[in-house]
């Protein structure tokens, strides 16, 4: 159902311009793959959380509007809604947006895995 190839693809026209440690991948056409219900608020047809240190000092839209520009709605079926972060941002973000946190819980971990939790 997922276009893997346009996928890995994409990862890799992003990870030249920064080198990314997490991309994690949600959206309806995810929700749909793990067998949601149909009738339901489909959202954006993908989201996409990408991760990286290299996004420090450049600006948040300018990071988000090059990333978006790069995946291809047409190849994939559908349009992203693409969240770029530092680390940090992320586990912020991840407490505060619902939709980043709903693909950090839910979606699929297409590059990198959560760091480990601490052990008490």
């Amino acid at each position: 159902m997922l276009n893997e190839r346009e996928l890995r693809r994409y990862v890799n026209r992003v990870d030249g311009r920064w080198p990314l440690e997490r991309v994690l991948l949600g959206g309806a056409r995810v929700q749909d793959m793990q067998g949601a219900l149909p009738q339901r608020e489909r959202g954006s047809e993908y989201v996409v959380v990408l991760i990286s240190e290299f996004f420090d000092g450049v600006p948040w839209l300018e990071r988000v509007y090059q990333a978006a520009n790069l995946w291809d709605a047409a190849e994939m079926g559908g349009a992203a809604d693409v969240h770029c972060y530092t680390p940090g941002e992320f586990a912020r973000r991840r407490e505060t947006l619902p939709v980043v946190r709903a693909v950090a819980d839910e979606g699929m971990e297409l590059v990198g895995s959560p760091p480990a939790s601490p052990q008490n």
